[in-house]
């Protein structure tokens, strides 16, 4: 007898969550910790987005990037960004190319590093915007331009990107329309007393652990089918589309809910549509890569933060009173309602909590 489609799906799942728990053990014979940040890489990848890693030199983000491409079987590029890096570096060039048997001359194009599954753009707010801007066209169109000709670049292609954020001299930030590109801005923190105790033994002893190829690039096509066809309830999206919208305080909030006041008080610019597609997105991978069925709210609030923190342009009282974005969205969870107001969708939620 064949299984029913809730079985079916229950399987599927469950094969994935499985998948996952392996890759995230491959990653951890090199990275101590972290458990956040792998994750936040991975549910970006998963849903075909790109990452903008944030922390301090030393906290291994470009180890973390490249252990993640070894354990998922990709090809791997790392681009160093430097004041010096032009636009062709990255992308390619066309060379001439003589027949000594006819003499006639021909373009050639060779292939930049850009032409690999995962690239890690190291300390990508170094290089001026014209070389930044280069990534512009792979990271939205998946293709290349050069001398007038498209070039495709391999599936899957991620971008992810680090940065620096306390070195600001000889730096140029990114401007905002490439910082949407990113699905998440993730921050690396330091480790704690034991994770550094760990990472102490690990790295001064004579043993190096190597990880393991743990999903092909058909598995990850895979994954990311499912994070799309995975559906979610009106009530959910409404609930997303309530997070972002609360962000452009030049609008009217829906419903009559009240906006925030610290959003009132300290935001200059919101998110745009971009975050919520993101945020629905990431929630549908953050239920799947968790074992459940269906998207709740909970999951929504799980990528807020990664989704919104680098789209919400704060003004100058922010700045005074020391106020992050990370601040303002944990301001939004609490006093924005998960169920909102209307009859209909109150009546959703009372169903879901039973």
């Amino acid at each position: 007898m064949s299984q029913t489609p809730i079985a079916d799906a229950q399987q599927t799942i469950a094969e994935v969550r499985s998948a996952f728990d392996r890759v995230k053990g491959e990653v951890h014979k090199v990275i101590v910790g972290q458990d956040a940040v792998v994750d936040q890489i991975l549910t970006a990848i998963f849903c075909r987005g790109h990452a903008l890693v944030v922390g301090v030199p030393g906290l291994a983000k470009t180890l973390l990037i490249s252990t993640i491409a070894r354990t998922l079987s990709l090809g791997f590029s790392r681009i160093q960004f430097t004041p010096d890096l032009m636009p062709s570096d990255i992308t390619g060039t066309e060379v001439i190319e003589e027949d000594k048997s006819t003499g006639v001359r021909t373009l050639r194009f060779v292939k930049g590093p850009i032409f690999a599954n995962v690239i890690l753009a190291d300390e990508i707010n170094r290089t001026p915007p014209k070389t930044q801007a280069a990534l512009l066209e792979a990271m939205q169109e998946r293709q290349v331009t050069v001398g007038g000709m498209q070039h495709r670049l391999p599936t899957p292609f991620f971008v992810l990107a680090t940065q620096n954020p306390i070195e600001q001299e000889g730096t140029y930030p990114l401007p905002e329309a490439q910082l949407d590109r990113f699905m998440f801005e993730v921050k690396i923190s330091y480790p704690s007393a034991d994770e550094e105790l760990a990472i102490v033994r690990r790295t001064t002893g004579g043993s190096v652990q190597q990880p393991e190829a743990t999903l092909s690039a058909e598995d990850i096509a895979r994954v990311q089918d499912l994070v799309r066809a995975t559906p979610v309830a009106d009530h959910v999206l409404r609930y997303a589309l309530r997070l972002v919208r609360a962000t452009r305080i030049k609008e009217p909030m829906d419903g009559g809910i009240a906006r925030p006041k610290m959003i009132e008080q300290y935001v200059g610019w919101g998110a745009g549509p971009r975050a919520s597609e993101y945020l629905v997105l990431a929630a549908k991978a953050r239920a799947i890569l968790g074992g459940s069925t269906h998207v709740t709210p909970a999951h929504v609030r799980d990528v807020a933060k990664p989704v919104l923190r680098h789209r919400i342009l704060t003004n100058f009282n922010a700045e005074a009173d020391q106020v992050t974005t990370d601040v303002i969205i944990d301001a939004m969870l609490k006093e924005i309602p998960v169920e909102g107001v209307s009859a209909a969708e109150k009546k959703q939620m009372d169903a879901v909590l039973k």
